[in-house]
């Protein structure tokens, strides 16, 4: 059986994580595609794990590229391609530039691989989901955005690390935006089955949720120029992995909601089961009015967002 194809447009500190994810993970061969000045890097990355591949003990045959044409026949694409956030840069004022970049990497992938499951990772997440798929056209269940996901391991480690225990054990959700408006939900958290609730103070808590509304900007702080990538690439791999070996899992991603939780017609962050129909669920979790009123909140601002790419599209 023919090996499976993942392309990853965008060669930076994210692509190059994800495709050695996936060469050890072997879910397929792997194409990163940059632009044509970053030709080079991409040919180095991609040839540098491939000689790693025999210490690894992985079969994955890994190219680079920077000609779209070399993406056809692509089971899977993730896009990570646009301007990474600095000091001082909110996901926002990446918008203007990046709506730039999806509308282009949307243009290509329509014309060489629509038939392909499309993950976005590219900030602000959720108007750049909206936008690709505005420009595409491609089935709602094909296309989603890896927020949430990052955000649950961020909140899930933190309730680990206070908590001093296996973050494997930690189970909880985090809905919403993948911004500072996002919606960790405490309520459902549990560790080893045991209510968050019963284990932390509620102070603690609200601290732990700060935390992981601003987890990314504090990595920006603390890097001193550029993002996170090692989170972003590992969650990413996830919703591709999900995919192709139809594990079904029930992830939180950016997926399009139409009439679920009240919202229609936006990307958001919710709890969804990927499996090879792509996004073949949207899991609808019975909020309380205070988690409905934050989710709201957060919807709004995913409105102005969204609102600032239909006027450049």
């Amino acid at each position: 059986m023919a090996r499976k194809k993942i392309v990853l447009i965008g060669g930076g500190q994210i692509g190059g994580i994800q495709a050695l994810l996936c060469a050890q993970k072997q879910l397929g061969d792997v194409v990163v595609l940059d632009i044509p000045d970053a030709e080079g890097m991409v040919k180095g990355k991609t040839l540098d794990i491939a000689e790693s591949t025999a210490i690894g003990g992985y079969d994955c045959n890994l190219s680079g590229t920077s000609n779209y044409a070399d993406i056809a026949g692509a089971d899977v694409v993730i896009v990570t391609a646009g301007l990474p956030r600095k000091p001082g840069m909110t996901r926002d004022d990446l918008l203007d530039v990046n709506v730039k970049i999806i509308t282009n990497v949307a243009q290509n992938v329509k014309k060489y691989a629509p038939g392909a499951f499309c993950v976005i990772v590219t900030n602000p997440l959720d108007s750049m989901v909206y936008a690709f798929r505005k420009v595409t056209g491609f089935p709602k269940n094909m296309v989603c955005g890896m927020a949430g996901i990052l955000d649950t391991s961020r909140f899930r480690s933190f309730i680990a690390m206070e908590l001093n225990v296996s973050v494997v054990d930690v189970a909880a959700t985090v809905m919403g935006g993948h911004g500072p408006t996002m919606v960790p939900l405490p309520r459902l958290c549990t560790v080893g089955g045991i209510p968050l609730i019963e284990l932390m103070s509620q102070e603690k808590i609200d601290a732990i949720s700060k935390r992981t509304r601003e987890a990314g900007t504090e990595i920006v702080k603390l890097l001193g120029n550029g993002s996170a990538f090692f989170s972003p690439a590992a969650s990413s791999i996830v919703m591709a992995e999900s995919f192709l070996l139809d594990k079904k899992r029930v992830l939180a991603c950016a997926a399009y909601l139409e009439g679920e939780y009240g919202i229609n017609g936006y990307y958001l962050g919710v709890p969804i089961v990927i499996g090879a129909g792509g996004v073949e669920k949207i899991v609808e979790v019975k909020l309380t009015d205070d988690e409905k009123a934050l989710l709201n909140v957060s919807l709004d601002a995913v409105k102005v967002a969204v609102k600032d790419v239909d006027s450049r599209i």
